[in-house]
């Protein structure tokens, strides 16, 4: 694709020369004499790079540097002046200018300049293009699902998120809860800053402060250089504090200073070091019960759940499976380089079925091991684990559902065939039955 360069220049004859020169070398160069045409042409192109001279018959290319800057920050601008001074190259580059050169000294810059400067735009438009694609993936639009208690929670976390209110999510293993603190941070006013996440059951206590706050250098063994913490890394953008219910009852103390101040100290330092940072916190946990225990403040308990949004386990979300279990489909097809395009039916009722203890979690996982041994464009259901394959009808014609007794027997009896590979006589005797009774199940349950 041709890379657009705009001269701005009241002198024609050298405006031409040069863009006789630039051209050359493979670029589309559009031409202006005054400020007021230069602002036309970069209406109707994009414009890569402006070489624009620093006196115009109607105005100044110093100041309009910074009115090039404001509408179109992508645009690098080198000015070219026929006496250059330090004072105007000083105010050029806080104009925002990628650079300041003298007409006829420094004619010979100017191409590898261009390239330079050249280099900045397509570094600038990949960091857009890659935020872009960010800030999709974890926006509202990308949570998957169309169920009423799914739709609450969304809503309610696009409302919160045009604020600095400190949220608390809130609901089983599995649900999501960080997928939707990264689309609180992505709608927020915050989104160009980080998103940190800590899960604060994965570290003891000591290691969590020094991940937490950071530490000095020497303050414990190992601590060997300073070190920051994840509150720092935050700082101006969000912090997702996950399974907040595990932290140790002295660390909460800490936690709720920061969230009153502002304020922390890092593991072995006497100096206060301040941030600004969103707190967005999570947990399986009942922390009203925890409070009653004696584990969790409730001093803290207050100040996370100023907005709390329950997330609700799959379960409740039938509606959803499907629409989950085709979005996984895509997303493992697409990793494993298969063209899976369907999930059978029976398969689809075996998913709606299962009581998903574990929740979108254990759905992504399942339909992951689907697509890895699936042989077909489409998933049967002996690609899904062996619990799952529970919905068969018995000799009375009745479906099994999966809180039936027999269903549970089924899965048991398929369980102990699994271990034996198929050897039928071994498996009677590990079940503890009759070779006569287990044939009679297999029919029974339709095991072959």
């Amino acid at each position: 694709m041709l890379k657009n360069i705009l001269i701005i220049d009241d002198e024609e004859k050298l405006r031409t020369l040069l863009a006789r020169i630039i051209s050359l070398e493979g670029f589309e160069v559009l031409q202006a004499g005054d400020i007021k045409t230069a602002f036309k042409k970069l209406e109707q192109a994009d414009i890569d790079v402006v070489l624009c001279d620093v006196k115009l018959p109607d105005g100044n290319g110093i100041d309009t540097c910074t009115k090039i800057k404001e509408r179109y920050p992508f645009t690098e601008i080198i000015l070219l002046t026929a006496y250059g001074n330090i004072p105007d190259g000083v105010q050029s580059i806080k104009n925002g200018a990628f650079d300041y050169i003298t007409k006829g000294d420094d004619n010979n810059k100017i191409i590898p300049l261009l390239y330079r400067a050249m280099d900045k735009v397509s570094l600038a438009k990949r960091v857009q293009q890659l935020e872009k694609q960010l800030g999709d993936k974890h926006s509202f639009d990308k949570i998957t699902g169309k169920s009423k208690s799914l739709l609450h929670a969304i809503d309610l976390a696009k409302k919160v998120a045009q604020t600095d209110t400190t949220v608390l999510l809130t609901g089983e293993t599995g649900t999501g809860k960080e997928v939707f603190a990264q689309a609180i941070h992505q709608e927020s006013n915050r989104s160009k800053q980080n998103f940190v996440a800590i899960n604060c059951s994965a570290f003891s206590t000591d290691l969590l402060e020094s991940e937490m706050f950071g530490h000095k250098a020497g303050s414990f063994t190992g601590a060997t250089k300073d070190q920051k913490g994840v509150f720092e890394e935050a700082n101006n953008g969000t912090i997702f504090l996950d399974e907040i219910g595990e932290m140790a009852i002295n660390l909460q103390a800490k936690l709720l200073r920061v969230i009153e101040t502002g304020e922390f100290l890092k593991v072995g330092e006497s100096k206060v070091t301040k941030v600004n940072v969103r707190i967005i916190a999570a947990t399986n946990r009942d922390l009203q019960k925890e409070i009653v225990a004696g584990h969790f403040r409730e001093d803290l308990f207050y100040r996370i759940s100023v907005f709390q949004i329950q997330l609700p386990p799959l379960r409740e979300r039938m509606v959803d499976i499907e629409l989950l279990a085709h979005h996984f489909l895509s997303l493992f097809s697409s990793k494993t380089n298969k063209k899976i395009k369907r999930i059978s039916n029976e398969c689809i009722e075996a998913l709606k079925q299962h009581t998903w203890n574990g929740n979108i979690r254990e759905l992504k996982n399942v339909i992951e091991r689907a697509v890895i041994l699936s042989t077909s464009d489409e998933i049967q259901l002996n690609q899904l684990p062996v619990e799952f394959q529970y919905h068969s009808i018995d000799k009375n014609g009745k479906q099994l559902s999966a809180f039936d007794l027999a269903s549970a027997e089924k899965i048991h009896i398929q369980k102990v065939l699994n271990y034996t590979n198929g050897n039928k006589t071994k498996a009677s005797e590990l079940l503890n039955i009759a070779l006569t009774t287990l044939y009679r199940k297999l029919e029974e349950y339709k095991i072959s």
